[in-house]
């Protein structure tokens, strides 16, 4: 009996040991963290500011003694007080106590969020138009975060490019690389971190999204470029003389805040235009916890403007992300091209779908049996998850949609069970969104409502039939644009008395450079591709970059806030059609869908007037925020009495849009506008507001005599009958014999999702 009392206890103190020794090797983990500190008052060198970062970390222990490599990863100068650093659960903690550290961020991974685009939005080749004229946003640089870059595509040839401008302090990593390098187009590249293979890994682009993007927004000329013989014709960029700078931030699914804080980071010094940023970001997060609204605010500062993506999150409302005022947040829409296929029933019915996927050996016209796994209400037949050979063998099987990015790989469960085609159908909330995937079968991609009749027919049929036929590139389509579901959707959580999104550009189904061999671009018969279509925020945020780098060509000396003013303002409300643009519903999109519109680049070159901000209007803005003296220092690097300036409420802030939070008494706001047309030119206010609200806008003439001359002017809004629950939309315009300014006027519903 002592005996085994002995062993007992033996074997109790080998589990409280081992324990023990779980707890000591957990505490002692390193983990990843972006370190942020209060700003030096004397600003620093780059060199003493690495040796002050050093300072804040632990002085070595014995047990860490034999641990490799260099705690700190980056030290951030220029758009970050602070740094990334690899630390103990102790260490981590002993350093948020030490005097001048703000916070710690735990390293969080964000997501990653063409042939016909510049011409349907209005950009065409010849010598009188301002496409032309600006150069083609030749001496701009364009930087880029993302995956890289495949350099030697053709898209990022140097013909007709000069060579990068003076002030140009970037960097190559591009080294003897077989095909391609950096040029007078790519100017610059750099991979960080985890996005990098190994240390000496150059950016070069292992997913297809950095050369996707980069290619949109500044791709070269490119003729007959096309996806299979879809979507034929001249390939470009929105700025195709641009220059490219590209910070490898991401790898094939993810980024880490460290890397991209870091890409930042060099992208400020080296001296970019304008950034792009197509990469997700959580909404709802205080701007001065958002290591990204941090970081692009000091962008804003050196003059970038900054270019970045809503989200994909849509249609829920309050899921737009990258909110800042100091940022342009891009929604996504549709263009009108189809690559068009087409179901037809054995009863006659036709519907129209899509499919990148477009064989020429296909059973066109022959009806097949029709098949869907979902009747029993089974949800993981309905999506065609799991499938019955003997049930679809032979068969069209109708699917319904998982996620936007498994459709392809429906396909393949389907193909794989024997099925001859696939219609997949959209969920309620999808709506009239379709792609053009890459299938690996026959198949068409329908909305809801046709979906939800071929079920119908498949429901009351005893024996239904399907074809599915091929028709190519379509032009002309309609509704467009639209907005597409996916499309994250206002009010922004960090401050939803600032209109957000911002505008929205062509992010469906579109062609751009890819890098040959990478993921969904070969297909059933293993053909690689080196153009590739695509869809979602990632893709209309780069157009709105090549736009910008068009603004900024022809006006190098606008700021930030004045290019965002001309493309918000010009934008369009209106589709090809005449009427107002759609949802993904086919119902009118509201502002809190599609921002102030769908950009239109040949009004945002020449907007007559412009809303400018600086660095002190958005201070006073974010006191008005009630964040604090120190949550305004965190943003914005400088020690600030909000007590002492006039702070300012979300509806002041200068801003091309006004969100007027209207309860029962009046409201008034102040704008300036800054003359950036002819020197004598005479704007009258026209307010386009329902019956139940009062606009009042004085003075409502606004007379100029000279170029670059500021006028102010005041809103008040009031409600004139019955207040409306739901919220009201409408327009103030300013209009002169050459120019309409447009700014759409927000009240937000009475108990609005924040």
């Amino acid at each position: 009996m002592r005996t085994q009392r002995i062993l007992l206890a033996v074997v109790v103190s080998m589990v409280v040991s081992s324990a023990m020794l779980a707890v000591v090797s957990c505490a002692r983990e390193r983990k990843n963290y972006v370190v942020h500190l209060d700003p030096r008052e004397d600003g620093g060198v780059a060199d003493s500011v690495e040796l002050w970062h050093r300072s804040f970390l632990p002085e070595a222990t014995p047990e860490a003694a034999g641990d490799d490599g260099p705690r700190i990863i980056y030290s951030y100068s220029h758009v970050l007080s602070g740094f990334a650093a690899q630390l103990t659960d102790d260490e981590a903690e002993a350093m948020r106590k030490k005097e001048g550290c703000i916070r710690l961020y735990p390293e969080e991974f964000l997501p990653l969020a063409t042939t016909h685009s510049p011409g349907f939005l209005g950009l065409h080749l010849g010598n009188d138009g301002f496409w032309s004229r600006s150069g083609f946003g030749r001496g701009v640089v364009i930087g880029l975060l993302d995956t890289g870059i495949l350099p030697s595509h053709p898209s990022f040839g140097d013909a007709g490019i000069p060579p990068p401008p003076k002030k140009w302090k970037g960097t190559c990593e591009f080294k003897a690389i077989s095909g391609g390098g950096c040029n007078n187009k790519i100017i610059g590249a750099r991979a960080f971190g985890s996005a990098a293979v190994n240390a000496t890994a150059p950016p070069v682009d292992d997913a297809g999204h950095g050369t996707h993007t980069a290619s949109t927004a500044a791709g070269n000329f490119v003729e007959n470029a096309d996806v299979r013989g879809n979507a034929h014709g001249t390939a470009s960029g929105m700025a195709p003389h641009a220059h490219l700078a590209i910070y490898k931030v991401c790898t094939r699914s993810r980024c880490s805040i460290m890397d991209i804080i870091a890409g930042l980071d060099a992208a400020v010094k080296d001296g970019v235009d304008v950034l792009s940023f197509s990469i997700g970001a959580s909404p709802g997060a205080p701007f001065n916890y958002d290591l990204v609204a941090i970081a692009t605010f000091k962008a804003m500062e050196h003059g970038i403007f900054v270019s970045s993506a809503a989200g994909n999150d849509g249609p829920v409302a309050a899921t737009v992300g990258n909110g800042a005022p100091w940022m342009l947040t891009v929604a996504a829409g549709t263009m009108d091209r189809a690559i068009r296929t087409t179901v037809t029933l054995g009863n006659g019915q036709v519907f129209d779908g899509e499919s990148l996927y477009q064989p020429r050996n296909n059973t066109a016209g022959r009806q097949l049996p029709l098949v869907f796994p979902g009747l029993n209400g089974d949800s993981d037949s309905r999506d065609c998850s799991t499938l019955v050979e003997e049930e679809v063998s032979g068969k069209v099987v109708l699917c319904e949609s998982r996620s936007i990015v498994e459709h392809v790989e429906q396909g393949q469960t389907v193909s794989a069970y024997g099925g001859a085609g696939m219609i997949l159908m959209n969920k309620p909330v999808e709506g009239y969104t379709t792609f053009a995937d890459a299938h690996v079968l026959p198949a068409s991609h329908v909305s809801y409502a046709a979906g939800s009749k071929i079920l119908s027919y498949i429901k009351s049929t005893p024996k239904p039939t399907a074809s599915v036929t091929f028709k190519g590139t379509v032009m002309g389509s309609s509704p467009a644009p639209s907005v597409a579901f996916f499309s994250s959707r206002g009010p922004n959580k960090a401050s939803p008395g600032v209109l957000k999104p911002d505008i929205t550009g062509p992010g469906m189904n579109i062609l751009a450079a890819w890098a040959p061999g990478e993921m969904h671009t070969e297909f059933a018969d293993g053909v690689s591709l080196s153009f590739f279509m695509e869809s979602g925020t990632s893709m209309s945020t780069p157009h709105l970059s090549g736009i910008a780098a068009i603004i900024k060509s022809l006006h190098p000396t606008w700021s930030p806030a004045a290019i965002k003013s001309a493309i918000m303002t010009s934008s369009d409300v209106a589709d090809h059609a005449g009427v107002p643009i759609k949802d993904e519903q086919y119902r009118s999109a509201s502002f809190y869908t599609m921002g102030a519109g769908y950009v239109n680049p040949s009004r945002a070159v020449d907007p007559g007037l412009v809303y400018d901000l600086h660095t002190n209007d958005y201070i006073a803005y974010l006191c008005g925020l009630g964040i604090g003296d120190d949550g305004v220092k965190e943003i914005t690097h400088r020690r600030v009495s909000c007590a002492k300036l006039k702070a300012i409420t979300e509806a002041e802030l200068n801003y091309p849009s006004l969100v007027v939070k209207l309860l029962s008494q009046p409201i008034t706001v102040h704008r300036i506008v800054t003359n950036v047309g002819k020197a004598n030119s005479v704007y009258t206010a026209v307010v386009d507001m329902p019956k139940n609200v009062a606009v009042t806008v004085h003075p409502p003439l606004l007379r100029f005599s000279r170029a670059y001359e500021k006028q102010s002017f005041t809103v008040t809004v009031r409600w004139a009958g019955q207040p409306a629950v739901a919220g009201v939309e409408g327009n103030l315009k300013w209009v002169s014999d050459e120019h309409v300014v447009r700014s759409p006027i927000v009240i937000p519903p009475a108990k609005a999702v924040v």
